[in-house]
C-alpha cells in the first residue's frame, strides 16, 4: 500500500471525525476506520480539502499505518472499547500503540494497560474535553499512562490542542490511568458548575422575577467580568433562543428532568472511597437524580407550598448573586483539585496541579478566566494544600463571602432549593472551623461501640466507661 499514515482513528463519529480533520489541518497524514459506511462517506466529504480517506476493512486500515502504529480510539466507553481492542490487537506488532480517547472509567484503563503491556503493546488513556467544536478547532487533552506512547504522539497532540498564551492545552498527566482519572474529575467540576448556574437562574427568575431577556442581559454582564467562562457563555446564549414550534423561548418548553452519562457519579463514588469530601460536586449529581422524580415533585409542590417574600433591593441582590456564583465556582475547582491531590498520593499518579490547571484554561468545557488565578496559585506554591490556602484566593473569598451568605439565607427563606450554593458555603465554613463538634461523634462511637478516641491533652488511644456515672 502506497500511503503510510502517521495516525489512524477508530470511530468516525462527530468527535473522532473532527479530531482527524483538526490533525489534517495541521499537516498530519491521518486516516480512519469505521464499520459504518456512512461515517466513512462523511469523513471524505468533510475532509475533501485534505483528500481524507477512511477504511471499511480493519486489516487494510492497520496495514496503512507507519511503524510503530499509532491508533486512537474514539468509541463509547465500556464493553465496546474492549471489543475494539480484541479485534485490532491480533493485527498489531510489538511496539505499536493504542490511545483510548473516550470517557473510559479509570479502573478499566488500568486493567487494559496491564493486559496490553503483557502483549508488548503501548497503551494510554486520554481524556478529551471541548465537545465537537473543541475536537475540530482545539480541545484540552489529558493523556496519562505509557510515556513512550505519549512521546510518540506528543507533536500531534500539541499541534491540535487549544492554545492559551501560546501554551498548548495538553500535557503528560502521569502514569497509569491518571489521564482518565483527571478527565473524570474535570467532568465532576463541570457538573457542579452547571448546577450553580442553574441555581443562579432559579434565583433570578423566581426571587427577582427576571424574564428571559433580563436573565440573558445579567449573564452577559457577568460574563464580561471575573465569571467569564465557556459554561456561562453557553448558558447566556440559551436565553435568546426561540422555539420554532411555539414562538416563545425554547428554555421554557424544556422538561426539567436532567440526564447524565455517569462521570459525575464516578467522581462522587471515588471521593467516598478516598474519604476526600467534595460535597458541592456530590450535590450537583444528586440534583440531577432528584429532578427525575417529576410526578412526586409536582404533587409535593401542591401539598407543601411555601410563601415567598419580596427582595426589596433587586440591584443589591443581583450583585450578591454574582459573588455567590463566583464563590461556588472557586469552591467547585477547589474540591476537584483537592480530590486530585488525594488520588495522586493514593494511586501514585504524580499529578502536577499547576500543569493541570494550565491545560484547563483553554479548549475544555470548564475553561474560565478564574483558572488563570488558580494556575498562578499552584505556580507560586506547587505543594499548596488547598486552593483556599492561597493568599490571593483568600482575599477574594473575604470580599465575596458576606454577599454569598445573604444569597443562601434569602434562597432558604424563600423555599428555593440551592444544594450547591448551600453546600459550598457549609464546606467553606467546615474547613475554616478550628474546633468542630466531631469530638461528640467520637464520644458517641466510643459510648455505644467502644471504638475508642484520642485526647487533646495526651498522646494515645483511649476508651471511657460512659455508664460509670449513670
Amino acid at each position: 500500500m502506497k500511503n503510510k499514515y502517521t495516525l489512524g482513528m477508530i470511530g468516525l463519529g462527530t468527535m473522532g471525525r473532527n479530531l482527524l480533520l483538526n490533525m489534517a489541518d495541521n499537516g498530519f497524514q491521518v486516516t480512519g476506520y469505521d464499520k459504518d459506511a456512512r461515517m466513512l462517506q462523511k469523513l471524505e466529504e468533510d475532509g475533501k480539502a485534505h483528500n481524507l480517506k477512511g477504511f471499511e476493512s480493519l486489516t487494510d486500515f492497520v496495514q496503512s499505518l507507519e511503524l510503530p502504529r499509532r491508533i486512537m480510539l474514539l468509541v463509547p466507553a465500556g464493553a465496546i472499547v474492549d471489543s475494539v481492542i480484541q479485534e485490532v490487537v491480533p493485527l498489531l506488532d510489538k511496539g505499536d500503540m493504542i490511545i483510548d480517547s473516550g470517557n473510559s472509567h479509570y479502573t478499566d484503563t488500568s486493567r487494559r494497560a496491564i493486559e496490553l503491556s503483557d502483549k508488548g503493546i503501548h497503551f494510554f488513556g486520554m481524556g478529551i474535553s471541548g465537545g465537537e467544536e473543541g475536537a475540530r478547532f482545539g480541545p484540552s487533552m489529558m493523556p496519562g499512562g505509557d510515556k513512550t506512547a505519549y512521546n510518540a504522539v506528543k507533536p500531534i497532540l500539541e499541534a491540535v490542542s487549544a492554545k492559551v498564551n501560546g501554551d498548548p492545552c495538553v500535557t503528560y498527566i502521569g502514569p497509569g490511568a491518571s489521564g482518565h482519572f483527571v478527565k473524570m474529575v474535570h467532568n465532576g467540576i463541570e457538573y457542579s458548575m452547571m448546577q450553580i448556574l442553574a441555581e443562579a437562574y432559579d434565583l433570578l427568575k423566581n426571587v427577582l422575577g427576571y424574564n428571559n431577556g433580563q436573565i440573558f442581559s445579567t449573564f452577559e454582564k457577568w460574563n464580561n467580568g471575573r465569571l467569564k467562562s465557556f459554561l456561562l457563555e453557553v448558558t447566556r446564549d440559551i436565553f435568546k433562543v426561540k422555539d420554532p414550534k411555539t414562538g416563545g423561548y425554547l428554555i421554557d418548553v424544556i422538561k426539567d428532568q436532567a440526564k447524565s452519562k455517569g462521570t459525575g457519579k464516578w467522581t462522587s463514588q471515588v471521593s467516598m472511597d478516598l474519604q476526600l469530601p467534595i460535597p458541592t460536586i456530590n450535590e450537583s449529581v444528586s440534583a440531577r437524580d432528584l429532578s427525575k422524580f417529576k410526578t412526586l415533585r409536582v404533587a409535593l409542590s401542591k401539598a407543601l407550598p411555601h410563601q415567598q417574600t419580596k427582595v426589596e433591593d433587586t440591584a443589591a441582590f443581583e450583585v450578591q448573586l454574582e459573588q455567590a456564583l463566583y464563590f461556588a465556582m472557586i469552591t467547585s475547582y477547589a474540591q476537584g483539585l483537592h480530590l486530585l491531590e488525594q488520588a495522586s498520593a493514593e494511586f501514585k499518579y504524580e499529578l502536577n496541579l499547576k500543569e493541570i490547571s494550565q491545560i484547563w484554561r483553554g479548549g475544555c468545557i470548564i475553561r474560565a478566566v478564574l483558572l488563570e488565578d488558580i494556575y498562578q496559585a499552584y505556580k507560586k506554591q506547587p505543594e499548596l494544600p488547598h486552593l483556599y490556602s492561597d493568599e490571593s484566593i483568600q482575599n477574594q473569598l473575604k470580599e465575596i463571602i458576606p454577599g454569598t451568605r445573604n444569597v443562601v439565607i434569602t434562597a432558604l427563606s424563600n423555599g428555593i432549593a440551592i444544594p450547591c450554593f448551600a453546600s459550598a458555603l457549609t464546606y467553606y465554613d467546615s474547613l475554616r472551623t478550628e474546633n468542630s463538634p466531631l469530638n461528640l461523634t467520637q464520644a458517641q462511637r466510643d459510648f455505644f461501640g467502644a471504638h475508642t478516641f484520642e485526647r487533646i491533652d495526651e498522646e494515645g488511644i483511649f476508651h471511657a466507661n460512659w455508664n460509670e456515672n449513670n
